[in-house]
């Protein structure tokens, strides 16, 4: 069915059309229509983190901002929906336009700067939903925040939503907030992960159960950098690392008429340099932290290569934009068929 809308939703702006497609899913789903637009796969259980999972193939940050379409959500059959970026306060995020489809690189551009509703209303609607599974949170600091300050909206936010998370993500990757990837320097990663790893530890033991800590990066690092932020991760004892969100790199997409927009680049174009990050961060941290690979999954055939760099787990976004639901089962298909092939070796 997505293949007949999709030309549709492509003559709406780019924020109409995805409001469009949840509210109509939304609608779907109510309706007990959702088997019209995808057809779940069938379970493929993996364990990471402690967490088992349904199946490998999830959902990124950013679709689902304020939690608002979970149950909806949920009927295409992800193995764990992560949500947000959500941010203490709420925000309108940058003006519009901000985001840009480039249909011939199967690719997105967008500077949307973390519009959120705020991590009240967020944590308001998980509680509201009628969602059960694995559930990411992904959180993050407020536009007028400085750096030197940043470690308090990310506590106030872990605070907030750990009740509520299967994970919680720690974004300071995301280009479209101004001075956000600083974090990522070593010293400064350093203390501000030391600093929420603390609060994680009691938060578990003020809840009774652990929840883990993932932390997002980008694909923009230098091979020095990734190897600073691997001995940090190392260090701190963090759940999972996130490989990666958007990229800063046009080159790939400067002939389109939109390539020249500012803001990160998703899709087919991220999918070689995520993955190298990906494959990158597995060598370095040799197998003792778990990886999640997200960047240009358009077919089954990239989430199995997502997996074969190192992943664990994947996330897809763009993809679904281009592709529609049935992506999530040829992901989780093609997944399987690699590993019933690894064990028939």
């Amino acid at each position: 069915m997505y293949d007949y809308l999709r030309p549709l939703l492509f003559k709406l702006d780019p924020e109409t059309a995805h409001r469009a497609t949840l509210y109509g899913l939304g609608v779907a789903q109510r309706s007990n229509f959702a088997h019209w637009i995808a057809r779940p796969p069938t379970d493929l259980p993996v364990t990471v983190f402690g967490i088992t999972f349904p199946n490998p193939v999830g959902l990124a940050a950013g679709l689902d901002k304020n939690a608002e379409h979970l149950d909806a959500l949920n009927a295409l059959g992800f193995g764990f929906i992560e949500v947000g970026t959500v941010t203490p306060l709420a925000q309108p995020g940058n003006d519009k336009p901000r985001m840009f489809r480039l249909p011939q690189h199967e690719a997105i551009i967008n500077r949307l700067g973390f519009n959120n509703g705020g991590v009240d209303a967020l944590v308001r609607n998980v509680r509201q939903s009628s969602y059960h599974s694995v559930l990411g949170i992904n959180i993050g600091k407020n536009k007028d925040t400085p750096n030197e300050k940043a470690v308090n909206d990310y506590l106030t936010c872990l605070h907030k939503v750990y009740e509520y998370a299967s994970y919680v993500t720690v974004n300071i990757s995301s280009p479209n907030t101004q001075g956000l990837r600083d974090l990522q320097q070593e010293a400064t990663l350093y203390k501000f992960i030391s600093l929420l790893r603390a609060a994680q530890e009691r938060l578990g033991s003020q809840h009774g159960r652990r929840k883990p800590m993932l932390l997002k990066i980008a694909p923009d690092l230098s091979e020095t950098e990734l190897d600073a932020i691997a001995e940090v991760l190392l260090r701190t004892g963090i759940d999972g690392v996130i490989c990666t969100n958007t990229t800063i790199d046009h080159a790939a997409v400067a002939g389109d008429p939109h390539g020249g927009e500012t803001g990160g680049v998703s899709g087919k174009p991220l999918f070689e340099r995520s993955t190298a990050v990906l494959a990158g961060m597995h060598r370095r941290l040799q197998g003792r932290i778990p990886l999640i690979g997200v960047g240009g999954i358009l077919e089954g055939s990239d989430a199995a290569e997502k997996i074969d760099a190192g992943a664990s787990l994947v996330q897809v976004y763009t993809g679904l934009i281009y592709r529609g639901p049935h992506l999530v089962g040829e992901c989780v298909n093609e997944i399987r068929r690699q590993r019933e092939a690894a064990h028939a070796v």
